[in-house]
């Protein structure tokens, strides 16, 4: 594995083999690798050539400074993993080198980013538009991989996608990867008090329950109950949950107005941001 800091020595590697007719999988990450990031480096691996996986903290996404401050950093493990899972390529840039001026650029991102996630972190989706259009742009990728744990944020890069003129790229969405209690994985677990961790799973099974009980409920009545349910769990604090059409982002009110449904939900352990979803 060669790990690459600069986009020139990027461009050089990934031209030759572009003229190789090779096909390159980019998986784009911020680093504290787990599970679920090797989940998708394991189906990039399967299907192209060279994996490139990018490890950068991206200032321009988050909207709250004491939450870039703590966002974990662990270059030299997560290379180490990179390495043992087979990638061929660990591009580990510094802000300087994404950014040598500010980026000005504001995307039409539509309804899609506007709710939720849109609307709890203002600027957030045009920060993740921003890096990955230019990871994009570096990489030239033939598919690039998202773990499904931010749902909305792959509507977002879909529509940055199109609006981009990535016309020939792949977009893959994976399946989210859960700890042996059904907890998502995310980076930011790390950050769990012992007490909180042990709550955290509470959200997973609240959601899976309320999958089973929706064919006799409304939506209504369903979103009532799973913001209740876990706000009876002690440590935890649900900032929002919202049933949304898998396409538009767009809350529903009537489960026949969605070829599919998803249930979309934050919540606080303590001071730590967590983020799941469900498909009804």
């Amino acid at each position: 594995m060669e790990i690459i800091r600069t986009v020139d020595r990027l461009s050089q590697i990934l031209s030759v083999a572009k003229e190789q007719g090779k096909t390159i999988g980019l998986v784009p990450t911020m680093g504290a690798l787990h599970d679920g990031h090797l989940s998708l480096i394991e189906r990039a691996r399967r299907e192209n050539d060279i994996v490139v996986v990018s490890v950068f903290v991206n200032p321009t996404q988050f909207n709250n400074p004491d939450d870039l401050r703590t966002y974990p950093r662990t270059e030299e493990a997560d290379c180490i993993k990179l390495d043992n899972a087979g990638v061929d390529i660990a591009f580990v840039p510094s802000v300087e080198e994404i950014y040598p001026e500010p980026d000005t650029r504001v995307f039409d991102l539509g309804p899609v980013a506007e709710v939720m996630e849109g609307a709890m972190r203002p600027g957030h989706f045009n920060g993740v538009a921003q890096i990955v259009s230019k990871l994009f742009r570096m990489t030239r990728p033939t598919r690039a991989y998202f773990g499904e744990k931010d749902f909305q944020q792959i509507a977002v890069i879909r529509r940055m996608a199109c609006i981009e003129g990535f016309d020939s790229l792949e977009i893959v969405s994976c399946p989210i990867k859960r700890e042996a209690d059904g907890l998502a994985m995310s980076s930011r677990n790390v950050r769990l008090s012992p007490e909180n961790r042990k709550a955290a799973p509470a959200i997973h099974r609240i959601l899976s329950e309320s999958v089973n009980n929706a064919s006799a409920a409304s939506v209504a009545e369903v979103t009532e109950s799973v913001i209740k349910q876990i706000n009876a769990v002690d440590g935890l604090e649900v900032e929002y949950y919202q049933i949304v059409d898998a396409d538009t982002m767009q809350p529903i009110t009537d489960w026949d107005a969605t070829r599919q449904a998803v249930g979309c939900v934050t919540v606080y352990a303590g001071d730590v941001r967590l983020i799941d979803n469900i498909k009804y």
